[in-house]
């Protein structure tokens, strides 16, 4: 029986870059569990699953409009050195911010000045802008 909308699924899957380099993979962990329909995956990945049934697996392209959206350039801000204190944190990594109202922001140091002055944080999600590969399957339908 294929799995359907509102079906909980447990699915493995491994994701690739177009560069074949690996962001994320289930393998050597439980399969990743969600139900179909409820947006609880990126929306390409949630397609993909719809219509396969237990035991068979697929192998995608997701486009970044159907993943994590393209890269927003709004979503980059420049800040004060002086919001790392004295643990000014290697470009690249990813940093998270808690507003004034508790929310927490995670942000990639994008770049730093050159005077050393300030930092260019980047909100967008990491994966944004990016096409993603995806080999999946499906283990089991856990409800229906």
């Amino acid at each position: 029986m294929p799995a359907v909308n509102g079906d909980k699924v447990a699915v493995h899957y491994t994701g690739t870059l177009d560069d074949g380099s690996e962001f994320d993979s289930s393998e050597g962990r439980d399969p990743l569990v969600f139900t179909l329909g409820e947006g609880e995956v990126i929306p390409g990945f949630e397609t993909a699953v719809m219509g396969l049934e237990p035991g068979s697996s697929a192998s995608i392209v997701i486009a970044p409009e159907d993943a994590y959206g393209p890269v927003h350039p709004e979503a980059m801000q420049e800040v004060s050195m002086e919001l790392f204190g004295e643990d000014v944190p290697p470009q690249g990594v990813i940093i998270t911010l808690v507003a004034e109202d508790g929310t927490r922001m995670p942000a990639t140091v994008a770049s730093f000045s050159e005077d050393g002055a300030s930092a260019t944080l980047d909100f967008n999600h990491p994966l944004a802008g990016q096409t993603l590969h995806f080999d999946i399957k499906l283990v089991e339908i856990v409800e229906a």
